[in-house]
């Protein structure tokens, strides 16, 4: 675990993954900013004995083979665990999905139970229908609503309850703390999926959270050009999540790490004009007689709003709106129109996103039933009153639509 200092956020940011051992090359021979990108399959060792010491341990900083990580490696995994207090290591995977196929298979086993949250992102779902189902792991799904209630549908077997709070297409915030108690006292693992708010705006290791994933494709890394997950485990959890990782193969590269690590330094930056601009737009659009309801955490109209009040320090750039009457021909009428907002799956980069989602598909726990279809809205850079003057033009087009 890295020795963190009582800095802020931000602080930390600028800070970490950047200690000597990953940017210099000894004492007295100096340094640079930036963590160099150290790319390696091979790696050569002095001697025998040297050699055979390499099988001995197994940490960052001791190089062994390039699958086991370099310092850009290391320097990223650090940083990202410096960002979460108390925690005690963060294992880097391909991809968001890859990180929490991680993270599910580090603590489930065949004859488990999973108790999965019922707005969970789709190809989590996907994992727990295909792989886990196929592998014996039982998958039941619960209301994202369910806050200490939740003890009344966990079993005998239930080794795991996943969390993704906010839902990414329909936004429930959890009750975190509540859950985590409830898990604590039946002796199952928590894990979150924490990409909606990033480890800026909350922070699940030190609310008692397990495993706390994050898809670094989305903020982190920023500029829509890097895929990349990432699990950060409490002391407890570690151990088991690092030795899956590696008997899996999971690596990524140090190019990756790199690009990674450049969109870390300004994060803070950007999910403040982030923020700024989707809660603008998201006040601005509920205002809207063509939009009937907005979904996004920070409004005080959402129904998570007190809790996201408690336990986050702010919100991200992503929310859904839904339309007022209108069929899925007027929503694509409305989404077509759009200059600004371009058409594709993920957020958190720099460019704004809209993205027509149907979150009926996703639901066995639940139902979900709205006023009309759905748009989900990642807001970018761009500046906000464009923003807004773009989405007023599509809301005519989706009027005209509907009401032809």
């Amino acid at each position: 675990m890295a020795d963190t200092p009582k800095t802020r956020q931000e602080t930390r940011l600028t800070h970490a993954g950047r200690r000597a051992d990953w940017t210099g090359l000894g004492p007295g021979k100096g340094g640079i900013v930036n963590p160099p990108v150290w790319r390696a399959s091979t790696i050569l060792y002095d001697d025998v004995a040297h050699l055979e010491r390499g099988w001995t341990t197994n940490r960052d900083g001791d190089l062994f083979y390039g699958r086991r990580g370099t310092p850009t490696q290391w320097a990223l995994a650090e940083a990202i665990t410096e960002m979460e207090p108390g925690a005690a290591g963060t294992m880097l995977y391909p991809s968001g999905v890859a990180a929490i196929a991680g993270a599910l298979l580090s603590v489930l086993k065949p004859g488990d139970h999973l108790l999965m949250v019922d707005s969970a992102y789709d190809p989590t779902r996907n994992f727990c229908e295909g792989f886990l189902k196929d592998w014996g792991v039982e998958t039941s799904y619960y209301d994202p609503t369910l806050g200490a209630d939740i003890a009344s549908v966990m079993r005998p077997n239930t080794r795991a309850i996943f969390l993704e709070s906010p839902g990414s297409l329909t936004f429930e915030v959890q009750d975190v703390p509540a859950i985590v108690a409830a898990a604590k006292a039946h002796g199952a693992k928590t894990i979150l999926d924490n990409t909606w708010a990033s480890p800026l705006y909350f922070t699940g290791i030190d609310k008692g959270v397990d495993l706390v994933m994050t898809a670094g494709t989305k903020y982190l890394g920023g500029h829509s050009d890097v895929m990349m997950g990432a699990v950060t485990a409490n002391a407890k959890s570690w151990p088991a999540l690092r030795h899956m990782a590696q008997l899996h193969g999971q690596f990524v590269s140090a190019d990756d790490c790199y690009l990674m690590l450049r969109g870390l330094r300004t994060l803070s930056l950007r999910m403040a004009q982030h923020q700024a601009s989707a809660l603008q737009i998201a006040n601005w659009l509920e205002s809207q007689p063509d939009v009937a309801r907005v979904l996004h955490p920070a409004l005080p109209s959402h129904p998570g709003h007190a809790l996201w009040q408690r336990d986050f320090t702010g919100a991200s750039s992503l929310f859904s709106i839904i339309l007022n009457g209108g069929d899925k021909a007027a929503r694509a009428a409305m989404v077509d129109s759009l200059k600004l907002f371009g058409i594709g799956y993920s957020w958190g980069g720099y460019e704004s996103l809209a993205l027509p989602i149907d979150p009926e598909k996703y639901r066995s726990a639940t139902q979900w039933q709205a006023e009309g279809p759905a748009i989900r809205l990642s807001i970018g850079l761009e500046h906000p009153d464009d923003l807004t003057a773009d989405l007023a033009q599509g809301l005519a087009a989706f009027r005209a639509a509907r009401d032809d």
